[in-house]
């Protein structure tokens, strides 16, 4: 009898990617948007959804690494028959890529997350924007060619970098994420020297008329200035007042009569303003946590700006003057300029020189005179109190002017969602994910590879919110990796849960190794379309 055909692949959580992939209808979408060729081996759609595995697949193996990814992948298993890792090479996907740029990487991911919107009946009610920059190596000339429907590849340039790198060049993305799960509903990529403060109102615009709703917009201080308050009309929002407006400093060293919050921690003042010709409501708030925080900053800054006011006092009394009055004015010119501290005591002394060194007799005639300052450094109180005084404050502003639709509490709950955008770009930026370095050849991929990203983004928030969503409605728990039961769970976690599921055929005949009861009940509260992965489903008679 002649041996079995026997194969052993590893599947792991890439069956729920999967299916999520398969849920949200992205490879016929992909395939709608740039066509199918006869010629080709794998559609541009399953060389998408293999992106996605690659970018979730969270073994650190990036792009530039894609062909050796599906090596020891279910890739016919996971992406169709006939599909074999050597089709997913460097040319095929440089391809698809060159195609996604042509139709424009927005287009492209706005639709996807619209048809998963509706396919998972995410709720729109607010919706959350930021932006952040990626680093890249490399030179990155900008392309001079324009693609046919006029869409400019982004500059990969030097500029503001959020990952603290001004050494490199980078990109950046513009994200806004539904308040229900943080799903991205809307990207674009921007050149790296992008100013937050001059684009974020013509997005909210733009995205406005691609969703269509009318929900409220949260943003943080970039939004807020005269020119863009006036650009939004006919829009509902709600951003955070920079505190470098003379308006905001006036508020914040007023006295506030704060009222105590619903949420823990917090108290609440409510007034009105006009600022920019535009009727909003402002509420000022402090909270007990960042006060607290702000307290140990500030005295560590009184600390460092006395040690470099001495440092520069002891430089000032080292100089010689030619009269008292230019030793004054340099004294008091230093006291000015000093951050939390001032000069005091301050006193000139005269001081004669003589031709020769040593103790002069009383015949000796100076050959002339210098005037040096001698001072103390003493705090500044006043300016330290003010600083006290904005410790823990920070002011929202919305243009919603009816309590009852926006309240004081339910504006704080919303602008604190802004953390799900920035939970986003943490994830983003994770070691682990293919996009931590990236090491593209042309900024029009790099522009491909942000809303990859998007994607890969997308289809994990959409997946974790499913999981939550089941247990909480079925009143169902799973273990953490604490082991206590719980019904928000990290998807990271759960992707965890399954390593070491293997994918074993034996003459045709597939079966899972290591599927233990555990995944099984995890995998109840996941759609069919991910259970299919994992043998779960009947075939179809």
């Amino acid at each position: 009898m002649s041996n079995p055909e026997i194969t052993v692949h590893n599947l792991d959580h890439l069956g729920i990617v999967a299916g999520i992939v398969d849920q949200l209808g992205i490879v016929e979408y992909i395939n709608d948007k740039l066509g199918i060729h006869p010629n080709e081996k794998v559609s541009a759609g399953i060389v998408v959804k293999a992106m996605i595995l690659n970018g979730l697949g969270f073994v650190s193996s990036p792009l530039y690494m894609f062909e050796k990814f599906f090596m020891g992948i279910p890739t016919e298993h996971l992406l169709g028959a006939g599909v074999k890792p050597e089709y997913l090479n460097d040319d095929r996907l440089g391809q698809v890529m060159d195609d996604i740029h042509e139709v424009d990487t927005s287009e492209v991911f706005v639709g996807i997350a619209l048809q998963g919107a509706k396919i998972f009946q995410v709720e729109m009610k607010t919706f959350h924007l930021d932006s952040t920059s990626f680093h890249v190596h490399g030179e990155y000339a900008q392309e001079v060619d324009v693609e046919p429907k006029g869409i400019e590849p982004i500059e990969i340039t030097y500029g503001y970098s959020r990952d603290h790198r001004p050494d490199l060049k980078q990109f950046m993305m513009n994200l806004i994420c539904v308040g229900d799960g943080d799903i991205p509903a809307f990207l674009e990529m921007a050149s790296g020297n992008q100013s937050d403060k001059n684009k974020f109102a013509g997005i909210l615009k733009d995205f406005k008329k691609q969703w269509n709703f009318d929900g409220l917009y949260v943003a943080d201080a970039a939004l807020y200035s005269a020119d863009n308050l006036q650009v939004m009309t006919g829009i509902k929002w709600l951003t955070r007042v920079p505190l470098t407006l003379k308006e905001s400093k006036e508020v914040i060293e007023s006295n506030i009569d704060f009222k105590e919050s619903k949420m823990k921690g917090y108290q609440i003042a409510e007034q009105t303003s006009e600022y920019g010709g535009i009727e909003q409501r402002w509420f000022v708030i402090e909270s007990a946590e960042r006060k607290k925080s702000d307290f140990k900053r500030i005295e560590k800054q009184i600390k460092d700006a006395r040690s470099k006011s001495e440092q520069r006092l002891k430089r000032i009394e080292g100089e010689e003057f030619a009269c008292e009055a230019d030793a004054l004015t340099a004294a008091v010119k230093l006291s000015k300029e000093l951050v939390l501290h001032e000069l005091s005591e301050v006193k000139v002394v005269e001081k004669k020189h003589y031709e020769h060194p040593g103790k002069p007799s009383a015949k000796n005639i100076p050959i002339r005179t210098s005037y040096q300052v001698i001072a103390s450094i003493v705090t500044d109180e006043k300016k330290v109190n003010v600083q006290k005084e904005r410790a823990g404050k920070f002011i929202l502003a919305t243009n919603v002017l009816e309590a009852q639709e926006l309240s004081a509490d339910e504006a704080l709950k919303e602008y604190k969602a802004q953390q799900g955008t920035e939970r986003g770009f943490r994830f983003l930026k994770d070691p682990l994910f293919f996009a931590s370095s990236v090491f593209l050849k042309t900024p029009k991929r790099i522009e491909v590879l942000g809303m990859l990203m998007g994607l890969c983004l997308l289809v994990y928030n959409l997946a974790q919110r499913q999981l939550r969503k089941a247990l909480s409605e079925q009143g169902e728990t799973i273990p953490n990796q604490l082991g206590k039961q719980v019904v928000n769970p990290t998807l990271r976690w759960v992707f965890q849960c399954f390593m070491a599921v293997h994918l074993v055929t034996i003459e045709g005949v597939k079966q899972l190794i290591n599927f233990t009861d555990e995944r099984r009940h995890i995998l109840k509260f996941f759609s069919p379309a991910c259970q299919n992965y994992y043998l779960l489903l009947e075939p179809d008679p």
